[in-house]
């Protein structure tokens, strides 16, 4: 699969191991940014990969700053995708099932590299699962 990650300074270290094991389980993956841990402003990164995965060139994205929630409003005005923020692996699946969540963002303050992972595992396992879920993920776009 086709991937997009970006993170802020906060996330930029989690996204370097985040960004590994998504190659190492087959993927292939852009990093959008940062390149260093010197402070940056999230939405820039955030609406790249957005951007990105809004446009198809991209299947799905990863998003990671210091709570997750930024990212996740900023990849949220973008239209066509639905980013979720997931802090551990149950929302992870959730965010695929009832969401459709098409980018998925980490609070990189608050959570750590193995429940990523594990989220990770889940969320691209997970599928969706449509129905009243598909109806109200209708609803969300203008």
């Amino acid at each position: 699969m086709r991937i997009a990650i970006g993170s802020d300074h906060a996330g930029y270290e989690l996204k370097k191991t985040v960004k590994s094991w998504l190659e190492d389980h087959g993927h292939e993956v852009n990093d959008m940014g940062p390149y260093s841990d010197e402070s940056v402003d999230y939405p820039d990164y955030a609406r790249k990969v957005a951007q990105a995965v809004a446009d198809g060139e991209y299947q799905q994205g990863v998003l990671l700053c210091g709570s997750g929630i930024g990212v996740s409003v900023s990849a949220n005005k973008i239209r066509g995708i639905r980013a979720a923020l997931a802090f551990n692996p149950e929302i992870a699946s959730l965010a695929r099932q009832h969401n459709n969540a098409n980018i998925i963002c980490f609070p990189a303050r608050f959570t750590d590299a193995d429940t990523i992972k594990t989220s990770l595992g889940n969320w691209f396992s997970a599928e969706f699962e449509g129905g009243r879920h598909e109806r109200r993920v209708q609803k969300i776009e203008p």
